[in-house]
């Protein structure tokens, strides 16, 4: 076996897999569930599942290589971009649906660029003239240097008149659009609306001109934080117009273009909690029928054969030299029991119940079981430690439980972050100072404090 300072745990967060030096070790580390080839479902539109489930490590792994006739595409709502929307909504008085429109046409522009740089040669081109007057219409706005990313997108949004200017001289527009266009009295709202539906019209006809022979999937992600500049309502707007849209574009247009082998999808990542808030209708429906639920829990007495422990044993084994039975490096990195855990003496000389430990200190989420790791490591290297495995103690110091302690207080900012902001945040933390380290009170108390 390696030794632990050699190791690799990789990264708490997997964004950073995105980057072509890191994408090795991704591929070595990473556990295939079902969950992944669900993804790949037709039917599937949503990735939902706590902060620390996975989500973005799915998105990136089937982004990073095809995958079973999928190529798939990752991208990223950044905090400029929340406030490019509250400024179009502000600057143009717009509404949720306006909200849907401008997210639809992001994703046809992403979509259309994707599938120009996989499939976008010479001959399928001219093949399919429609999207190639459209490409070329991005070409010129952008000047031949479109970023693939959802800001140059929502740029390309924010300048719907100079946009649907361009697209218009590349591919003929209705008389009706251009007779609206005269009309000087109608609002600034009025006239942006118009630019989207036209700018809208000319993806979806281009896009279902369009015979692939993959699966082209667009993963959104970013939504689970919201910025502390951007107000709740407004941010919650923008993000329920993206689920609208998602929810459109995948159920009324896509499926509708016909004699395509390789169909085109849209899946959102989100939080539970966050997806209940999105106002969709059915809800449950959807969560049921079109969406791919993150959940790694089990119990004690399972979680030998379950998809948790065999993502942190997979961490160990394929950095190894040789093929190595399920289990094996995990109990020879951790060679010993957790405490008060009973089993049957067959089943406990079969394998050691350490785990169970980790099990306790996190929720369940392979981040939490990463960053034990992470933090173990970095305390066994540093401190010198001549073991060549962990031990019971390394789990309890004072150092690695105070680590670890601030991992968990950040990972429950980022999460509550969505709907209260930093002084918010502070008074819930001062509350807790007050009880001077009790994690019991009752109501008397509670008051007095």
């Amino acid at each position: 076996m390696k030794a632990i300072s050699d190791m690799r745990f990789g990264f708490s967060d997997a964004e950073n897999y995105r980057r072509r030096e890191n994408k090795d070790i991704f591929n070595k580390i990473f556990l295939r569930t079902e969950a992944l080839d669900r993804l790949c479902e037709r039917s599937a539109f949503f990735l939902v599942g706590e902060k620390g489930t996975g989500k973005t490590a799915y998105a990136v792994y089937l982004s990073n290589s095809p995958y079973k006739g999928n190529r798939s595409t990752h991208k990223f709502i950044r905090e400029t971009d929340y406030h490019k929307f509250v400024a179009l909504r502000r600057d143009n008085r717009l509404g949720l649906s306006d909200y849907s429109d401008i997210w639809k046409v992001i994703i046809y522009l992403l979509l259309s660029d994707f599938i120009f740089q996989n499939a976008g040669t010479r001959d399928f081109l001219w093949k399919y003239g429609k999207f190639k007057s459209l490409r070329d219409a991005i070409d010129e706005y952008y000047q031949n240097a479109f970023d693939p990313e959802i800001p140059a997108a929502l740029q390309f949004v924010e300048n719907s008149s100079r946009a649907a200017e361009v697209v218009a001289k590349h591919i003929p527009l209705q008389a009706t659009f251009r007779t609206e266009r005269k009309t000087e009295t109608r609002s600034e709202k009025q006239k942006f609306q118009t630019n989207l539906l036209v700018l809208e019209k000319q993806f979806r006809e281009s896009l279902a001109s369009l015979k692939l022979d993959e699966n082209q999937i667009l993963f959104v992600d970013g939504i689970d934080i919201r910025p502390d500049s951007v107000p709740y309502d407004e941010y919650l707007d923008c993000v329920k117009g993206l689920a609208t849209a998602v929810w459109s574009v995948n159920n009324d247009f896509f499926p509708s273009i016909r004699d395509s082998v390789g169909r085109m999808r849209v899946i959102l990542l989100v939080r539970p909690d966050i997806f209940n808030s999105l106002g969709l209708q059915n809800r449950n429906t959807k969560l049921k029928d079109n969406s791919v639920v993150l959940d790694w829990k089990t119990t004690y007495e399972a979680h030998r054969s379950s998809d948790i422990f065999k993502m942190a044993d997979r961490l160990f084994s394929a950095q190894q030299d040789h093929v190595m039975p399920s289990g094996a490096c995990w109990d020879h990195y951790f060679p010993f029991d957790a405490a008060t855990v009973n089993y049957p003496l067959e089943q406990h000389r079969r394998y050691f119940t350490s785990f169970i430990i980790l099990l306790r200190y996190s929720f369940h989420r392979p981040r939490d079981i990463l960053t034990i790791l992470d933090f173990l490591q970095q305390l066994h290297v540093s401190k010198g430690s001549p073991n060549l495995v962990f031990k019971y103690e390394d789990l309890f110091t004072p150092d690695f439980r105070r680590a670890y302690g601030h991992y968990a207080l950040g990972e429950i900012k980022d999460s509550l972050s969505f709907y209260y902001d930093v002084s918010e945040f502070d008074a819930f933390l001062k509350f807790f100072e007050y009880l001077d380290g009790r994690h019991k009170f009752n109501y008397e108390e509670y008051v007095s404090e």
